[in-house]
C-alpha cells in the first residue's frame, strides 16, 4: 500500500501519489502484455489441437506442410504465453513476439502470392489480423521498454507544493543554472546551447564528476525532461513536472531522478553511510527549492542549517536561547 510521507514543508517521499501514477503506468503496459499472454495461450491450444480447422479457416488448407508449420506456430505461441504470464518479464518476451509476428507476416505474404478465389480472401483477411496484433505487439513492447531503469542505477521521486504559479515554476526551473542554489549535491550548472548545459555534482568521498546533459522534452509550464549524453561515470536522467493548484495560483512540482551511482553498489552504501541518501537529498532539495522560490532565499538555523543528512547534523550546533537585553 503506498504510504504519503506528507511533511509540513509539503515535501512528499516515493511512496505517495507519483509512486502510484508511476505504477498505473506500469500496470497498463503490463495488463496488455498479460492480455496478449492469454491469446497466445489461446492460439496455441487452438493449433496443436485442430491443425486442420485452422489451416482451412486461414485459407492455406491446401498445403500439405500447413498443419505441420501450425503446429510448430502453436508451440511457439505457448512459448510466449508463458513468458508473458511470469512477472517481470514483459519487456523481452513482448520483443519475442513481436519477431514472431515479422515471421507470420512474411510467411502470410508467400502464401497470399500463392492463393486465388476464396483462399486468398481468406489468407488476406488472415494477413491484416496479424498485422493488427504485430501494431499493438510493437506498441505495447515499446511501452514495457520505456520504464527500464539505468543498470545498476537508483531512482528517487518526490514533490512538493509551492504558493507560485506553474509559469513561474516552470520559468524559475527552466533555468537550469538556478539548481544549484538550492540542489545540495550539485556544484554548478552551465548552459552551453539552446539545449545542452554542463553539470558539476559532488560525490561521495569528496569527489566531483560532471556531465553533459539535453532537454529531452520541454512543455512550457507542464514537464521538463533531461538526461546526460555523451560518456559519463554518472549516467542519469531526470524530469520534473508542474501541475497547478488552488485554481492555478499554487503548483505541485513532481521530481524524477535515475542515476547510476559511481562505484556501484559499493558507492551506494558508502553514500548512505555518509549521510548522502537520495531520497532525503531529494526531498531537503525541493525544501529548500520551495524556500527560494517563494522567499528568494534559504532559511537557515542553527538546528537545521543545511540539511538533514548525516553529514551536515555532524556540523550542527545546539540551538542557543536568546539573550535578553
Amino acid at each position: 500500500m503506498a504510504r504519503n510521507r506528507a511533511n509540513t514543508m509539503g515535501v512528499r517521499s516515493v511512496t505517495d501519489a507519483l509512486g502510484i501514477a508511476q505504477a498505473r503506468r506500469g500496470r497498463g503496459a503490463e495488463g496488455t502484455a498479460r492480455a496478449l499472454g492469454w491469446l497466445s495461450l489461446g492460439l496455441g491450444a487452438a493449433a496443436l489441437r485442430a491443425p486442420s480447422d485452422i489451416s482451412r479457416l486461414c485459407g492455406v488448407d491446401d498445403s500439405a506442410s500447413a498443419p505441420a508449420v501450425l503446429r510448430i506456430v502453436g508451440l511457439r505461441e505457448l512459448g510466449h504465453a508463458a513468458a508473458l504470464l511470469v512477472p517481470r518479464r514483459t519487456g523481452w518476451a513482448m520483443w519475442t513476439r513481436v519477431a514472431g509476428d515479422l515471421v507470420d507476416l512474411a510467411v502470410c505474404g508467400s502464401a497470399l502470392r500463392r492463393r486465388r478465389g476464396q483462399r486468398r480472401r481468406r489468407v488476406a483477411a488472415t494477413t491484416w489480423a496479424v498485422a493488427a496484433i504485430t501494431a499493438v505487439d510493437l506498441a505495447t513492447a515499446v511501452r514495457a521498454s520505456r520504464g527500464r531503469r539505468l543498470p545498476g542505477g537508483t531512482r528517487v521521486e518526490a514533490s512538493v507544493t509551492v504558493n507560485r504559479s506553474p509559469e513561474e515554476a516552470y520559468r524559475f526551473w527552466h533555468d537550469f543554472e538556478n539548481l544549484p542554489r538550492f540542489m545540495y549535491h550539485l556544484r554548478s550548472v552551465r548552459v552551453t546551447g539552446p539545449r545542452r548545459s554542463r553539470w558539476e555534482a559532488k560525490a561521495p568521498a569528496g569527489r566531483t564528476v560532471g556531465w553533459d546533459a539535453e532537454i529531452m522534452s520541454d512543455l512550457p509550464n507542464e514537464l521538463i525532461t533531461w538526461h546526460s549524453v555523451g560518456r559519463t561515470r554518472v549516467p542519469n536522467a531526470g524530469s520534473v513536472r508542474f501541475v497547478p493548484v488552488g485554481d492555478g495560483r499554487g503548483t505541485e512540482v513532481w521530481v524524477e531522478f535515475e542515476y547510476a551511482s559511481p562505484g556501484g553498489r559499493l558507492g551506494r552504501l558508502a553514500a548512505r553511510v555518509f549521510g548522502e541518501n537520495p531520497q532525503q537529498q531529494t526531498s531537503d532539495d525541493l525544501r529548500r527549492f520551495k524556500q527560494v522560490i517563494e522567499t528568494g532565499e534559504i532559511a537557515r538555523s542553527d538546528a537545521v542549517p543545511q540539511g538533514t543528512s548525516l553529514q551536515q547534523q555532524v556540523k550542527q550546533r545546539a540551538a542557543q536561547p536568546m539573550r535578553l537585553r
